[in-house]
């Protein structure tokens, strides 16, 4: 069997896509679903998505994600955003998108090339000295250091990611952030599931932008993270503790389309 995909990027996160509404690709198929985002054997991708049939009323769409290691993974911020471009170039949006992931429901918009995913909320951050965890879809823990640039953070991320304190819980996401100005802060990520650093995350730059704000390094509710792909925004409303009315904003652009055999 053939299979048509289309490849997306945003902000170099990079996502094979696929048409799933007829269930062409089965969910279940690890093996294919790895050697497709294999970048040397497939396609090449830090995960593949899956567009499919809405589940419940009022809603366009569906987003099941699969990390590059094949395994269905929890919410990718950048990934539900190239799936909104996605959508719209299938014709099934316009300018605005409401769609179900792995953690609940979405809402987004699409304005001047740019794509706003609404996040879920976040209810909690926990602090050990430098170091956050908060979970803005997927798990990331944050340390905040003056200069990220000369950071292994392959080796570095891998080391928190697989220690003790998170194996328990499936691992965590790690991001290594140091402060641009009160506003803006450059953000390295090392993703689980991809086991190794991605130009960008967006769930990651989500919790970097309330960890920087719940630890008091910006005042401001709308923060600059750039990341080696490029620039994304986030905006939200504190409540004490709490953060609410959380968007991720940022491009999405089609790459390419291709097609493979099954």
């Amino acid at each position: 069997m053939k299979l048509n995909f289309f490849k997306y990027q945003g902000t170099g996160n990079d996502f094979i896509m696929v048409d799933n509404r007829s269930l062409i690709l089965s969910k279940n198929d690890t093996t294919f679903i790895r050697f497709l985002c294999d970048r040397r054997f497939g396609v090449g991708a830090d995960g593949l998505i899956l567009l499919e049939k809405p589940s419940n009323a009022g809603e366009d769409f569906k987003m099941v994600y699969f990390n590059a290691d094949g395994n269905e993974s929890s919410m990718c911020g950048n990934g539900g955003r190239c799936l909104v471009a996605f959508a719209k170039f299938l014709g099934i949006i316009s300018d605005r998108a409401a769609f179900t992931a792995i953690d609940g429901f979405h809402e987004a918009v699409i304005e001047d090339e740019k794509i706003s995913l609404r996040m879920t909320d976040v209810n909690q951050i926990s602090k050990s000295e430098n170091n956050f965890f908060l979970n803005t879809g997927s798990p990331h823990h944050v340390i905040f250091s003056e200069d990220v640039t000369g950071k292994d953070v392959k080796k570095e991320g891998a080391a928190v990611r697989y220690s003790p304190q998170y194996m328990e819980r499936g691992g965590t996401n790690v991001n290594f952030v140091s402060p641009v100005d009160n506003d803006t802060f450059q953000v390295r990520t090392y993703e689980r599931g991809v086991e190794d650093e991605t130009l960008s995350c967006g769930t990651g730059v989500t919790a970097v932008a309330l960890a920087a704000y719940f630890s008091g390094r910006t005042s401001s509710t709308s923060v600059t993270l750039n990341t080696p792909g490029g620039e994304l925004e986030v905006s939200f409303e504190p409540s004490g503790d709490e953060f609410r009315n959380i968007w991720l904003k940022g491009p999405a652009k089609q790459v390419f389309k291709g097609e493979i055999t099954c």
